[in-house]
């Protein structure tokens, strides 16, 4: 037969053996979202950086077309003009 002393050191054990599952999981969630906030601030600084480019690309895009407009009137002035379609089309 078992001691009461006996009883309650197994029952000690079996608590801390609960506890400890318990303090396991936890500690797994909480690695688990770290992890997942790193990830997000990496995808944050990547679409920041992402954007920044497109920014950049946008306005070169706009530089770009200016000058063209500006070189094709540029060009109109100087006489340049379409061939000219057959009369019956």
């Amino acid at each position: 037969m078992a001691t009461r002393t006996d009883r309650l050191m197994s029952a000690a054990v079996r608590a801390a053996r609960h506890a400890k599952r318990w303090a396991d999981r936890l500690l797994q969630e909480a690695r688990k979202q770290i992890a997942s906030e790193d990830r997000r601030s990496g995808l944050k600084q990547t679409l920041l950086k992402t954007g920044r480019v497109l920014m950049v690309a946008g306005r070169v895009a706009l530089v770009a077309a200016v000058a063209a407009g500006i070189a094709e009137a540029r060009s109109g002035r100087r006489g340049r003009r379409l061939p000219r379609r057959g009369r019956g089309r």
